[in-house]
């Protein structure tokens, strides 16, 4: 009886520790609509020519790949990039704590951090057959 007893609570336990994990989470729905908010807040810096803001919206990595591969600051080696304005989303995909935001005329890829969703990769065309070829990502 004492097996059993165990055997319930070890269960019990495990079932609402995976609660407490997938609520943690958000919904599929939650998460494109926070993904795309992301993008559209990446685009709106790019059209304000906030250098400053642009950095803190990639991810950590690829903003220390900017800057190793630039030399310079990130907010200096930002302005010299060949961002397109993307305009409007179309397509949110999202798979995990990764997603892709296809816009008029970019595609940014993110991924979610403690703070928020950052952008992983930015000025990304498809290139058919092979992987999208981006202007700005981490490495």
């Amino acid at each position: 009886m004492r097996k059993t007893r165990w055997i319930g609570v070890l269960t019990f336990l495990a079932l609402a520790l995976l609660g407490l994990v997938l609520s943690g989470c958000g919904s599929v729905g939650e998460r494109r609509s926070d993904a795309e908010t992301a993008a559209t807040g990446f685009e709106r810096l790019l059209r304000a020519h906030d250098p400053a803001g642009l950095c803190q919206a990639l991810a950590p990595e690829t903003r220390g790949e900017l800057e190793e591969s630039e030399k310079e600051s990130c907010d200096q080696a930002i302005t010299s990039q060949d961002l397109p304005l993307g305009g409007t989303p179309h397509h949110v995909d999202v798979y995990g704590r990764q997603a892709r935001v296809v816009l008029d005329a970019d595609t940014l890829f993110l991924s979610l951090f403690p703070d928020g969703w950052k952008v992983v990769a930015a000025g990304c065309t498809p290139q058919p057959g092979r992987p999208y070829q981006c202007t700005i990502k981490g490495g």
